[in-house]
């Protein structure tokens, strides 16, 4: 993937069609054939072959078998292949929402569904995870104000759906850094805030969630930046991801000096404050809402 600006077109990769683009790499780097030999047997351009492995496009199955014809895989090796390569060609259960869903955003929930741990550093707003059903209300339509009312609902939907990946028995590890600022900016009234502020309560007592408010006197450091979230994965064929998002796109990071420089800084920041000072400003902060 590298780095990748994803705009406002492109076909999002899920997380299986990631691993077998890898796994054709290999493969193909195995057999000792070149981008060059490879489009030549199917008769594309390299960069064909090239965003196959990025998992920039769909996995065409006349195409996978070919390259695997090529490579000098065996007939039960390509058809155990194409079987997963297929699956990885289904509809994301997202799909459904995907007109009101921006194309760059669509693979942030693919890597969200298949991480084991996400990190996520937050300066602006509860992260979409731990959000309640008024302030993600609330955030979504100020973030769309020209979008009609069924539409902001099923913006909602998509993100409460996206929670219930914490309630599986194999949920992953979810670790929030957000700044204090967070707590101040007043989503959707007195009211939607203390209900927020008793949801960050409630989940940071679940063994799988971590929760870190760096407060006003930590002052300047190294993570006043955009906010970002760190995607790690337990197939070793993924790399590391960390994304990052603009107003109008976003971009996908697996260089591992890229990756490391969001992972040291998510760290840095966890260590201006404490889990026990955390707890203590969000009942302080409850209160100011009571």
């Amino acid at each position: 993937m590298n780095e990748a600006r994803a705009g406002a077109g492109g076909s999002a990769p899920t997380v299986l069609r990631m691993i077998l683009g890898r796994r054709l790499q290999e493969m193909r780097h195995d057999a000792g054939v070149s981008l060059d030999d490879a489009a030549r047997a199917l008769r594309v351009k390299p960069l064909t072959i090239r965003r196959l492995e990025k998992a920039e496009v769909g996995l065409k199955i006349l195409y996978v078998e070919k390259l695997l014809q090529t490579y000098g895989a065996g007939q039960q090796e390509i058809d155990e292949f194409v079987v997963l390569a297929e699956r990885a060609n289904e509809p994301g259960w997202w799909h459904p929402y995907r007109d009101v869903v921006p194309a760059w955003f669509t693979a942030y929930v693919s890597l969200e569904t298949g991480a084991k741990v996400l990190r996520t550093y937050e300066p602006h707003y509860v992260t979409g995870l731990l959000q309640t059903p008024a302030y993600a209300r609330a955030t979504l339509g100020g973030g769309f104000p020209n979008d009609s009312a069924g539409d902001l609902e099923r913006r909602v939907d998509l993100r409460l759906r996206r929670q219930s990946l914490l309630e599986k028995p194999d949920a992953p590890t979810l670790w929030v850094v957000m700044e204090e600022t967070v707590l101040h900016r007043v989503v959707g009234g007195p009211e939607v805030m203390r209900e927020q502020i008793d949801r960050l309560l409630e989940v940071s007592e679940l063994d799988h969630v971590s929760l870190d408010i760096v407060p006003f006197s930590a002052s300047a450091h190294v993570g006043a930046c955009a906010p970002f979230t760190y995607f790690r994965f337990q197939e070793p064929e993924l790399p590391d991801i960390v994304y990052s998002e603009i107003l109008s796109a976003a971009v996908y990071l697996d260089q591992r000096s890229d990756v490391v420089a969001h992972l040291e800084a998510h760290n840095r920041l966890s260590l201006m404050t404490s889990s026990a000072d955390s707890k203590a400003l969000l009942n302080r902060m409850r209160k100011e809402y009571s």
